[in-house]
């Protein structure tokens, strides 16, 4: 801070100099004691300098109305909304969110450093807070081919920037365990900086639990259940309680949380769809549902301010007293959590659910490095063809709104030429992941069952964290027309129906991202949702988001890499034939 404004904010505390602006008549959160008290709440260059009778240039009358902090998201993928940072800021606003901790590892993963500088500087100079952590894992494993590869000493100079915090979410739990060199290294550069560090800790047990902690990992958002959150939260860790678009796991982790433990958990999204975050909202959805599950009002604002503040070191973040920014709400009812205004940095950006003030882009320039990332040989039918010897296969199980698959040996339907055909009956589809960086040929086959179509096929290249390009199918011929339609898009996502494309929506920034602004984007998702209605696909769950986490070899049971069929738990490629199971009656 410079020195003539740390002056200034001191006259306005003593009351020497008028505030910029003054809230009267407000019901004030306190997130320190959990209560709500009243008082006149001074702004000097957008941040509180004082509590108690004030005046200012300029005076608001919250007429009873809650002041509560803005919102802050502890974990979160830019990419995953498909729209650029610009466009994202926008609609968080709107939901009273200000303050996000991003991790760049989608387009890392594309487009390795300059998708990471693309993204710190469009995220630059905005009315609102985007800070980052560094890929850890790019890429996730080493049976995948992406883009990039990102080595410690490619971090390093990222560490610099103000607005980078740490080291990302470490998946890659053998790399930690068995002390690899280079994960080592990525852990001790962060660990020396006095910088967070991240987990993912999907599946682990709980001495597992204790290599992540012994190395200064201390988050995890992949809990699913409540005896995981439980044991993180005994170990010392951060307890980050995902409500994303398909991991929803903010149902069964809420019984946990009490009065004891609950400023050790903050709220994050991970990946949600725009069309969600239009639709609910981000941390202001995760806030309400939380109180209607029977969280106190006030405990569930201090998850999605102070709390994600406090783990993070945003030692400016996440409150209403002198000293912190002014990111703050006005709610006409806590325990329905409706906005009235959103302000950041103490200026007004959003009131009765319209945006204000807000500038110009001036950004809009996307340069050769981050387009014409979608590159693949010439696909024909041969290459979805799959071949079984016997009629058993491995098979991907979905579980409908969660990450997590379970692994299924079934017998499958096959043509007199003995290929793998589609089965309406079992819903069983053809699942290809074809590599679209680096031209290697390399197409992984394999079978999912509980996607839910009944015809056609869908296609993407927004398939974490490679982000290869996946299609799921009912025939050849449409999952050929879906490739050739990404290839043409240069990324996005579309879906066919015998012959004839019913919708696409174009993503030509690394293949994860619009040029558009956020109602475009929104309006092809309609389309895309109404042509997976027309394909059989039911309103359950998001089938495009189910499909892109099939081919993370990272979360449990089994997915599909551009290599294959690959078991999370051998942590090895596997043959997609199969054995007759054993039957153990």
């Amino acid at each position: 801070m410079k020195k003539n404004l740390l002056k200034r904010r001191i006259d306005v505390a003593t009351g020497r100099t008028p505030a910029d602006c003054v809230i009267k008549n407000g019901q004030i959160i306190d997130v320190f004691n959990g209560d709500i008290y009243t008082g006149d709440i001074a702004i000097a260059d957008g941040y509180f300098a004082g509590i108690g009778r004030y005046e200012g240039t300029s005076e608001i009358d919250a007429a009873g109305k809650f002041v509560c902090p803005s919102f802050i998201d502890g974990h979160v993928h830019i990419e995953s909304s498909m729209v650029r940072p610009y466009e994202l800021a926008k609609i968080l606003l709107l939901h009273g969110v200000t303050c996000i901790v991003a991790d760049p590892h989608e387009i890392a993963n594309v487009s390795g450093k300059k998708g990471m500088e693309y993204m710190i500087e469009q995220s630059d100079q905005l009315p609102f807070d985007f800070y980052f952590m560094m890929p850890s894992c790019v890429p996730a494993t080493e049976f995948e081919h992406s883009g990039a590869v990102l080595r410690s000493e490619d971090l390093i100079s990222f560490y610099q920037n103000p607005r980078v915090l740490g080291l990302a979410e470490i998946m890659n739990f053998p790399a930690v365990s068995h002390t690899d060199e280079d994960m080592l290294q990525k852990i001790y550069d962060a660990n020396r900086l006095g910088k967070s560090i991240d987990g993912h800790a999907a599946g682990l047990s709980e001495q597992q639990l204790d290599v992540y902690l012994s190395a200064g990992i201390k988050t995890d958002h992949e809990c699913t259940t409540a005896e995981e959150a439980k044991e993180r939260l005994r170990k010392g860790m951060y307890l980050m309680i995902r409500e994303g678009t398909v991991a929803k796991d903010l149902i069964n982790l809420i019984p946990v949380i009490n009065e004891k433990n609950s400023r050790r958990c903050l709220f994050v999204t991970d990946d949600r769809h725009l069309d969600d975050i239009v639709s609910e909202g981000s941390i202001d959805h995760n806030v309400r549902l939380s109180i209607e599950t029977g969280v106190p009002p006030i405990t569930a604002i201090q998850m999605a301010t102070i709390n994600a503040a406090e783990c993070f070191g945003l030692k400016e973040h996440g409150a209403i007293a002198p000293g912190y920014k002014a990111d703050f709400l006005l709610l006409d009812d806590l325990d329905s959590v409706i906005l009235h205004s959103v302000f950041k940095d103490g200026k007004l950006m959003v009131q009765n659910n319209r945006l204000l003030n807000y500038p110009a882009d001036e950004k809009q320039v996307i340069t050769d490095g981050l387009k014409h990332s979608v590159q693949f040989h010439e696909i024909t039918g041969d290459d979805f063809a799959i071949p079984i010897k016997n009629e058993f296969a491995n098979i991907i199980e979905i579980t409908p709104n969660s990450l997590i698959t379970k692994h299924s040996i079934e017998p499958v339907t096959l043509n007199h030429d003995g290929l793998f055909q589609f089965s309406e009956h079992v819903d069983h589809l053809k699942l290809a992941v074809i590599e679209r960086h680096h031209m290697t040929k390399q197409v992984g086959l394999g079978i999912v069952k509980g996607l839910g179509l009944k015809s056609g096929a869908i296609a993407t290249t927004v398939a974490h964290d490679s982000h290869n390009l996946i299609i799921a199918g009912t025939n050849d011929q449409d999952m050929l027309l879906a490739a050739k339609e990404i290839k043409k898009m240069q990324g996005g996502l579309t879906v066919i129906q015998n012959g004839k494309i019913l919708a696409s929506l174009p993503l030509p920034i690394a293949g994860l991202m619009s040029e558009c602004n956020y109602m475009d984007v929104v309006h092809s998702l309609k389309h895309i949702d109404e042509a997976l209605l027309k394909l059989g696909s039911n309103r359950h769950f998001n089938p495009f988001l189910t499909l892109a986490f099939l081919a993370l070899p990272v979360i449990p049971e089994i997915k599909l890499t551009d290599q294959g069929l690959f078991s999370v738990s051998e942590f090895r490629h596997i043959p997609l034939e199969a054995s007759k199971p054993v039957d153990l009656n």
